[in-house]
C-alpha cells in the first residue's frame, strides 16, 4: 500500500466515523429539548450502543496499519499541509481512543445519559440529594478515563487536553492568576460606585412569543443561516453542529427578563456561525473541524459581547426590539440598553452573569473540578465547598442548590475539565476582535449600520477556515501576531464599563 493509498483510506473512515457520530449527536440533541421524559431508559441505550460501536470505529487496528504507512512520508513533509494536519491528529485521536477501555466508553454512556436526566429533575425540585448518587458515578467514571489516558503531573491534566489540546492544570492557572486579581479589583470599583442602569428595561413584561421571533431575527442579522439550521427551547442552551447543512441552536426564556434568551441565542448563533464556516469539502477530517473548545467559545463569546453588548448594534438594533416590545421598550434610549446590558452585578447563575464577573464563575468551578478529580473533596462535600468558595470570590450567599452546584449540566454529561475554556474563550475573543478593528476598520460604524458581514467575513478566513491547521496558541499568535494575554480582555472590559460608572 503508497503513502497515498493508507492516507485515503483514513480519510474515507475517518468521514464514515464523523457520520456514525452525528446519529449519536442528533440522539443527544433530541434528548435535551423533544424527546419525552418517559424515554430516558431507552434513550440511555441507545446512547450506550452508539458510544460503543463509535469507539470501535475510532480504534479499528487499521487505522494504526494506516497512519504508520502514510506519516513517514512525503504527506506529513509540510507541518501546515492539509495532508500533515489530518495525520497529526488522527495519531492524537487514535492514540487517545486506544487507551479508553470499550467497557468504560459504553459505561459512561450510559451514566451520563442517566445523569443528565437526573439532573434536570435535581435541579427542578432544588435537590442535590438526588443527583450525588449519578454525580458520584460520574466521577468515579472519569477517574478512571483519566487514569487510562495518563497524566504526569496533574490527573486533570488528561481531562483538560480532551477539550484544549495542551492545556494542563497549571497552564490554565497560569492565565487564569494575573486576571482574577485584575477582575476582582474592577468589579470592587464598579461596585463602590453606587450606580445602577433603568432596572425596568431588563426587568419588564417580554411576552415569549415576541422574544422567539426576535431571537431569530438576531441570529439571521449576524449571519446564522436558518437554511442551514433551527432554533429550539431547552433547560440548558447549546449548540449542535451535524454535518454540513444542519447545525442546531437552542436557547430559553424568562417572561421577564429580555436578556436571557436574546443574549443566549447570539451566543449560541457565534457557535453555530463557527460550524457553518467551517470547510464543508474537508467535513469528518480534522481540517474541517473545529481547533478546540476555548476557540470555539471565542466566536460565541465575540458575537454575544463584543457585538451583541456593543453600543453601535443597539443603535441598528433597538428600533426592532421597540416594535416587538412597544410596552417595555418603546421609550428607552440606546444609552438606556446599553447600560443595562452591561450592568455589572454579583449574582449566582453562570449564564446570567455579565462581562465583569463571568470569568471568577468560571474559576469557581474549575477550582472545584481540579479538588473533586483529586479527591480532596467528596462528592457528598462539594455543596458546601462551592457555597465557601462562591463568597470567596463573588462575596455571596449561596441560596439553595438550584441557585448553586446544580446550575449547569456539565458534569452530569461527565464534561470535566470543559469549563476552563470558557474563560479560555474570553481571553482568545477580545484578543481576536483587537485584531479584527486593527484589519477590518470602523466596526462601530459598521455594526451601528447592521453590517456585520465585514466582521463574519474576517473571522471565516481567519479562523473557520483553517480547520484544525493550528492548535489555539499557534492559531491565536497566527492572527494577532501575540501569544495569548488577560490584557486585551481587560483592556475591553475597561473601555466599556468605566465610563459607563463614572471612572472614565
Amino acid at each position: 500500500m503508497t503513502p497515498r493509498e493508507a492516507y485515503d483510506q483514513l480519510a474515507t473512515h475517518s468521514k464514515k466515523t464523523s457520520v456514525f457520530g452525528s446519529i449519536g449527536s442528533v440522539l443527544g440533541w433530541d434528548q435535551r429539548t423533544y424527546m419525552p421524559g418517559g424515554g430516558s431508559k431507552h434513550r440511555s441505550e441507545q446512547l450506550s450502543l452508539l458510544a460503543g460501536m463509535g469507539h470501535a470505529m475510532r480504534t479499528d487496528p487499521r487505522i494504526g496499519e494506516w497512519l504508520a504507512v502514510a506519516e513517514g512520508s512525503d504527506l506529513a513533509k509540510n507541518p501546515e499541509s492539509v495532508e500533515a494536519v489530518n495525520l497529526r491528529e488522527w495519531r492524537r485521536g487514535f492514540d487517545k481512543a486506544t487507551k479508553i477501555p470499550q467497557a468504560l466508553v459504553e459505561a459512561l454512556s450510559k451514566a451520563t445519559s442517566r445523569g443528565y436526566d437526573a439532573w434536570v429533575q435535581a435541579r427542578k425540585d432544588n435537590s442535590f440529594a438526588a443527583f450525588r448518587p449519578h454525580l458520584e458515578e460520574i466521577v468515579g467514571l472519569v477517574r478512571e478515563k483519566a487514569d487510562a489516558l495518563g497524566w504526569k503531573t496533574s490527573r486533570y491534566d488528561a481531562l483538560a487536553d480532551n477539550y484544549e489540546p495542551d492545556a494542563t492544570a497549571a497552564s490554565i492557572r497560569a492565565v487564569f492568576e494575573p486576571l482574577r486579581k485584575e477582575l476582582a479589583e474592577l468589579v470592587a470599583r464598579l461596585a463602590a460606585t453606587g450606580r445602577r442602569p433603568d432596572p425596568s428595561v431588563m426587568d419588564n413584561d417580554y411576552p415569549v412569543a415576541a422574544q422567539q421571533n426576535l431571537c431569530l431575527e438576531g441570529a439571521k442579522d449576524i449571519g446564522f443561516d436558518f437554511e442551514c439550521g433551527r432554533l429550539d427551547i431547552t433547560t440548558h442552551p447549546f449548540c449542535s453542529s451535524f454535518g454540513p447543512g444542519d447545525t442546531r441552536l437552542t436557547t430559553r426564556y424568562h417572561p421577564r427578563h429580555f436578556s436571557h434568551g436574546f443574549f443566549g441565542t447570539l451566543h449560541e448563533a457565534g457557535h453555530g456561525l463557527y460550524g457553518q464556516g467551517l470547510p464543508q469539502e474537508h467535513f469528518g477530517t480534522p481540517m474541517g473541524n473545529s481547533v478546540s473548545l476555548g476557540i470555539h467559545e471565542s466566536q460565541s463569546r465575540m458575537w454575544e459581547n463584543f457585538v451583541g453588548r456593543s453600543r453601535a448594534f443597539w443603535i441598528f438594533f433597538l428600533p426592532k426590539a421597540q416594535k416587538a416590545f412597544p410596552g417595555a421598550m418603546g421609550g428607552k434610549k440606546v444609552d438606556d440598553v446599553y447600560f443595562a446590558i452591561n450592568e455589572s452585578q454579583r449574582d449566582f447563575i453562570r449564564v446570567e452573569a455579565d462581562e465583569s464577573t463571568y470569568n471568577l464563575h468560571i474559576m469557581l468551578r474549575f477550582e472545584m473540578e481540579l479538588k473533586l478529580i483529586k479527591g480532596q473533596i467528596s462528592v457528598a462535600d462539594a455543596p458546601g465547598a462551592w457555597n465557601e468558595t462562591f463568597k470567596k470570590l463573588l462575596g455571596l450567599d449561596v441560596p439553595d442548590d438550584a441557585n448553586g452546584i446544580l446550575q449547569d449540566v456539565h458534569w452530569s454529561g461527565g464534561g470535566f475539565g470543559y469549563f476552563p475554556t470558557y474563560c479560555m474563550g474570553n481571553l482568545f475573543a477580545a484578543q481576536f476582535f483587537e485584531q479584527a478593528r486593527a484589519d477590518v476598520g470602523d466596526l462601530d460604524a459598521q455594526f451601528a449600520k447592521g453590517e456585520f458581514r465585514p466582521l463574519l467575513g474576517w473571522l471565516r478566513e481567519k479562523i473557520h477556515a483553517q480547520g484544525m491547521r493550528y492548535r489555539s496558541a499557534k492559531l491565536c499568535e497566527k492572527v494577532t501576531g501575540k501569544p495569548l494575554s488577560h490584557a486585551p480582555l481587560m483592556r475591553h472590559l475597561k473601555a466599556k464599563l468605566e465610563p459607563l460608572y463614572g471612572l472614565g
